[in-house]
């Protein structure tokens, strides 16, 4: 087994599942993870974001974890992936649609697969990231930097996390998005 080592993991969803609206399901899925023996450490709260890209489906709801768990990168990213086909999450359209999108986003400070494959992945442009998927492990997460949906419930449970590779903060990616991307980021009760 690997050492206990911390996951952060962003969590979203925008269609129902056998457990419910998506904040029953993100709830659920927090539970099926318990159960697969991780630690949670930390749970931010639900927010309410924007679907995207625009007009692709109704709003989704996320959230941040931060996770314990016996496993190496890769074993958690498989219990990741089963968990979502629990929720009867089925990977037809890229950035489209789904009852569940548990998306591994850092793993302490591991880079992965390596600084050059990391940097690929990161600064791939925008048409390409639409139709192309990494088919390895990309740690962090190479849009992580970009995208508020993920940055402000982060900023909730790990506000001082560090990347290993832009050596920025959480909070200091949250501050380097347009304020307009951030107040899209809107707090459920």
């Amino acid at each position: 087994m690997a050492e206990q080592c911390s996951f952060l993991v962003a969590m979203g969803g925008n269609l129902p599942s056998s457990a419910g609206p998506p904040e029953d399901t993100l709830r659920a899925a927090l539970n099926a993870l318990a159960e697969e023996g991780a630690v949670l450490r930390a749970v931010s709260p639900f927010y309410k974001t924007p679907c995207f890209p625009a007009g692709a489906g109704p709003d989704y709801v996320n959230a941040a974890a931060e996770i314990s768990m016996d496993v190496d990168a890769r074993q958690m990213l498989e219990a990741l992936h089963r968990i979502e086909v629990m929720f009867g999450r089925e990977r037809v359209q890229r950035w489209g649609r789904r009852t569940l999108d548990l998306d591994l986003i850092a793993h302490g400070q591991a880079v992965l697969p390596d600084l050059a494959g990391q940097a690929t992945w990161r600064d791939l442009p925008p048409d390409e990231q639409r139709i192309r998927a990494p088919g390895e492990l990309i740690l962090p997460h190479p849009r992580l930097q970009d995208r508020a949906f993920v940055l402000v419930p982060l900023a909730d449970i790990a506000p001082g996390w560090r990347h290993p590779v832009l050596d920025l903060t959480v909070q200091d990616m949250v501050h380097a998005l347009p304020e307009s991307a951030v107040a899209e980021v809107v707090r459920l009760s």
